[in-house]
């Protein structure tokens, strides 16, 4: 799988911060993810595989499109919300980079098909 810089790095922060999530409530040694955890994280990867918005995305909570199903979306809330706080201490350039994510203008689906067409007629 082909991810730019900005996916790898987004890719990374979901990782830290699942790690993060699963050793405070799951019962796995500091640094490890327990099944349901590292299915998470495995349909986060292919989410962000398939994200339209390349490297144009903003971070998931402000997307336009929310591609998680309803269960993973919620998950996604849940461990965004305990991890988040916690990645200053554990990971403070990721978070700082999050942070900075986060204010990226959203782009709208449309305009953003709109971009990829045109990038494949040149």
């Amino acid at each position: 799988m082909l991810l730019s810089l900005r996916l790898k790095r987004e890719l990374k922060t979901i990782a830290a911060m699942v790690k993060i999530f699963c050793s405070n409530h799951h019962d796995c040694p500091k640094g490890a993810v327990c099944e349901s955890c590292a299915e998470f994280l495995e349909y986060a990867e292919k989410r962000l595989s398939r994200c339209p918005f390349k490297e144009k995305k903003t971070t998931c909570g402000k997307c336009t499109i929310h591609c998680y199903n309803k269960v993973m979306q919620d998950k996604a809330k849940q461990v965004m919300r305990y991890s988040g706080p916690k990645m200053l201490w554990n990971h403070p350039i990721l978070a700082f980079f999050h942070l900075l994510d986060g204010r990226r203008k959203t782009v709208e689906f449309r305009s953003c098909r709109q971009a990829v067409k045109n990038d494949q007629v040149k």
